[in-house]
Formats: structure tokens, sequence, C-alpha cells
């Protein structure tokens, strides 16, 4: 496996990235009963510029396991959907409260509260939609969608938004250690798109029981060092850079990895975190050399 930094996984995103953003651009063209304005808001947050890590995850998932990337495509859009609904969501002003999302105004910002809530719901109720329909084979179409539902629900990326926006008033009440806590709420907030992503790639690239097992150890790690990358950068980072607002979760008195750790016990962290990724992986050799590059990008990223 070529584990040579982040290079291999960069230009791979430049080949495949035009790829991902032509099927998303198709799947929010106008449709007979879709209100223009509800369209707009959502082709802006779904179509902003950024890094689509979740969809190329499902891709090079699916590539490991031997398939053509192509017949992968439509779980990688359910997903992205999935993760643009609900960041739509996080950012409204009863959540985090964000006016400033991937370089450009947030969905309620540029089209009001009620407007942004319904893109949201429209996304979640797309991704869907394409998941169970535009997977060719049947079988991997109900597991897609199953999977993508448990991921998005209320046990995973919604029950772990509803104990992030909850930290501050637990605080007081918590019973057990707080870095576990914050890893728990992670587990579910970021981990459960990392690690659906790869499921999803390795259901429709028909990988075996050990296969879909290494996918899920290493999504479940690598969605864990992102979000304490992630946290850095929110400390670290400048608002250019990251497309939206830092300092953000400090002010709203949240926990972190570097405010229970501190910055260079969460970089540490972070890098152990990476490299149990990358050995989670290594029974694909050559055919997860872009995974193991992603790894060290996201240990590597500065927005």
């Amino acid at each position: 496996m070529n584990l040579n930094g982040s290079a291999p996984f960069l230009d791979y995103s430049k080949h495949v990235l035009g790829e991902v953003e032509h099927a998303l651009d198709g799947y929010t063209q106008t449709r007979d009963g879709l209100p223009e304005p509800l369209r707009e808001a959502i082709r802006h947050s779904l179509l902003a510029p950024c890094k689509r890590l979740r969809p190329l995850l499902v891709l090079m998932a699916a590539e490991a396991c031997g398939k053509n990337r192509s017949e992968a495509m439509p779980a990688a859009c359910a997903v992205e959907m999935i993760h643009t609904y609900s960041l739509i969501h996080d950012d409204l002003p009863a959540m985090d409260d964000d006016d400033l999302r991937r370089g450009r105004p947030s969905c309620h910002a540029m089209f009001g509260e009620s407007t942004a809530i319904l893109a949201g719901d429209a996304l979640l109720a797309r991704a869907f939609e394409v998941s169970s329909s535009e997977i060719e084979d049947s079988a991997a179409a109900l597991r897609c969608t199953q999977l993508l539902a448990t991921a998005a629900g209320e046990t995973a990326l919604v029950g772990g938004q509803f104990d992030d926006l909850s930290t501050e008033s637990l605080r007081n009440d918590l019973s057990r250690n707080d870095l576990e806590h914050l890893k728990l709420i992670h587990a579910r907030k970021t981990g459960a798109l990392f690690r659906v992503s790869l499921l999803l790639g390795g259901v429709v690239g028909g990988g075996s029981t050990q296969q879909m097992a290494a996918l899920e150890q290493y999504g479940k790690e690598l969605g864990l060092a992102f979000q304490v990358v992630d946290d850095l950068l929110d400390l670290l980072g400048n608002e250019q850079d990251m497309g939206k607002r830092t300092g953000k979760d400090s002010e709203l008195g949240k926990l972190t990895f570097p405010g229970l750790m501190g910055v260079e016990a969460s970089r540490e962290y972070a890098a152990q975190l990476v490299a149990k990724a990358i050995e989670s992986i290594a029974e694909f050799g050559e055919r997860a050399s872009e995974l193991g590059s992603l790894a060290h990008f996201v240990f590597e990223r500065t927005r």
C-alpha cells in the first residue's frame, strides 16, 4: 500500500471529484412539483465547493472490494445528501446558529429558516429515494437504504447531535469521564456517516464479511480522527481557510478534544487514530492505497 502521505488521495480526488459533482447536479435538477426557490436552496447547500470526503469514501471502498466506482455513485450521492441536510439543520439558530458554511452564507442565512428546514427535509428524503431506486442490485439497494436510515437516525447522527447540543447543560450531571462522553458523541454524530460511507461502498462492491469489518473499523478510527482535527482547527484555524466561523465550540461551551486533552495531546491522539485506521485496511493491499492516503489527508488538513 502506498502510504506516502496525502498525495495519492489528492490525485484521486482531483480525478474523481468532477464525477461526484456531475452526479449531484443531475439529482437536483428541476422536477415536477419542486418549487424553484426550494430547488435553489437545496443546490446552494449541496453543490457548495467542499472536499466530498464521504462520497469519495463510498467510491474508494467499492473499488477496494473490486467494483467499478460508477456502480457506487448513487450511494455516494445519497450519503452526501444526508451529510448536507445535517449541516443545514446544524446551522439553524435553534442549534449551532452559524451563518457561514462551505465559504458561503448558510442556507437559513441566505433563504430564511423555514426554507432551510424544508431544504434539509427534502435532501434527507431524496437520499433514501436515490439509494433505494438508483442502485442497480435490488438487494444492495435495500441494504444500503437500511444502513443509511440507521446512520441518520436517533441512535446515531441525530442522537449524537442532540448530545452535542446538550453537553453544556449536562456537564454537571455527567457521571462518566467527559472524554469518554465526547468520544461517544462523535462516534455517532461524525463517525456514523464515515462508517456508513465505507459500508455502502462495501455493500455495492460485494465485500466479504472480513472486508466489511475492516472497512467499518477504518471508518470508526477515521471518523474520530477527523473530529479531533476539526476541533483543533476550530480552535487554531482561520475563518477564510475553514469556510465557516471558528471558535464557535468554545463560545457554545461544548466539549472538545483540545479543551479536555490540550492541543499537543489532541494532535498525538489524532495521529494514533490515523495509524490504526491505516492498519485496519492492510488486507486490501494496493487496492486501498487511496484510503490509506485519505487517512493521512485527514490528519494533515488545514480546513
